[in-house]
């Protein structure tokens, strides 16, 4: 749910209201803006079927709801959207997680269809956001500006302060944006969502994706970025990207519950599931 501080708190901090109908803010430098939208429609879901060239898709896509974070001297946009995560989804084509025998006949369109799972049904994507120094970026569009996830992010060993993110300061802006979800046939969920939480020292968010097969495994890959107010020093955007795995099966060998309803809260699981791998890097900007 969308909040905003109240006028008071804001005017303090310097920030101002995008307005025009757009929701979010520009402060310090930053233009941050989260827009929310209805279920792709299929005509705009028939245009993604050819570009990814694939049928499969989650149940609930928001393809036109994004988080966009924007630099406006420098122009680089950090923005998370739903196609750029799918396409992160098609190209790591992971294969697909086993189903339970008993629980297979719950994809099934019509009595008479013959199940056929050849494809990643849980939508597990890869994606950490997407980076670039372009004008009015669009949800569902080429990217054609310049992509700084290959030099410009760089591995380093700073760590994202959560105890100071976790002191008291008031929040000028907080939303939540769905990307896409579902729920795996009633056999579990398949949710990518992100948060952005702005105050008066900086702004953070978390992007993160959240898989649970019933009975069968557990992944959640969430990516934290934050970047900190400073004054008359350059940006520094700080992301860290953890995933997280862990079948029921070794969960129960190491004496965790085995009932698919003890793993409904993915802030809970993620200090039960065991971490797969984790880096952190940063982007300078100039």
């Amino acid at each position: 749910m969308e909040y905003q501080g109240d006028d008071r708190e804001l005017e303090a901090a310097g920030a101002k209201p995008l307005g025009g109908g757009r929701i979010g803010f520009v402060i310090r430098g930053w233009e941050v803006e989260s827009r929310k939208r209805p279920i792709l429609s299929s005509s705009i879901l028939q245009q993604w079927e050819e570009k990814l060239e694939t049928s499969h898709f989650p149940e609930m896509i928001f393809g036109e709801g994004y988080l966009v974070l924007k630099h406006l001297s420098s122009g680089i946009n950090l923005n998370f959207n739903a196609y750029d995560a799918l396409c992160g989804w098609k190209q790591e084509a992971l294969p697909p997680v086993e189903v339970p025998a008993a629980a297979m006949w719950k994809f099934r369109s019509k009595p008479t269809d013959q199940v056929v799972l050849d494809y990643d049904y849980t939508f597990t994507t890869p994606y950490s956001g997407s980076a670039c120094i372009q004008e009015g970026i669009k949800s569902g569009r080429e990217n054609n500006g310049e992509s700084f996830s290959n030099y410009c992010w760089e591995d380093c060993s700073e760590q994202i302060d959560m105890i100071a993110l976790a002191a008291k300061e008031p929040i000028l802006f907080y939303d939540e944006v769905i990307l896409y979800e579902d729920e795996l046939a009633d056999n579990g969920v398949s949710l990518l969502t992100v948060k952005v939480r702005v105050m008066p020292t900086g702004w953070f968010l978390l992007l993160r994706f959240w898989l649970r097969v019933d009975g069968v495994l557990l992944r959640l890959r969430d990516t934290r970025m934050h970047c900190a107010f400073n004054n008359g020093v350059k940006p520094v955007v700080l992301r860290e990207i953890c995933w997280r795995e862990a079948t029921f099966k070794f969960l129960a060998s190491k004496g965790f519950p085995t009932d698919s309803a003890a793993y409904s809260d993915p802030s809970v699981v993620s200090e039960v599931l065991p971490i797969m791998s984790r880096k952190t890097q940063k982007l300078m900007i100039s």
